[in-house]
């Protein structure tokens, strides 16, 4: 099964549109990872927790979720995990490097 992703210019447009049902947007690369960087309002949750952690998604059933790391890998498995546990997930495509050199250049890289 394919898992859906979004590019760093579909996730922009969403984010700028301001709608009510804005994405929940869920880190998966680990703390310190998070802690040089990450997107506005974000959940962080590592991938090697996220099975066990599940319920702390629960107010999300419903909402669409845009799943992040740093290439883009991560996030197809965070994604995918989501997807059997009947979340609307999707994987950013490149993660936030990508999302960085495309959209936000103040984004410090790593």
């Amino acid at each position: 099964m394919s898992v859906p992703s979004i590019t760093p210019k579909e996730l922009a447009e969403k984010l700028r549109a301001g709608h009510e049902a804005q994405p929940l947007l869920l880190d998966v690369r680990t703390e310190g990872e998070n802690q040089l960087v990450a997107l506005p309002d974000s959940v962080l949750i590592p991938l090697q927790e996220l099975p066990e952690r599940m319920d702390e998604l629960e107010h999300a059933v419903g909402r669409e979720v845009i799943v992040y790391c740093h290439h883009g890998i991560r996030s197809l498995s965070g994604a995918q995990l989501l997807i059997e546990h009947g979340f609307d997930a999707r994987s950013l495509t490149g993660g936030i490097d990508l999302y960085a050199r495309e959209i936000d250049p103040r984004l410090p890289r790593y």
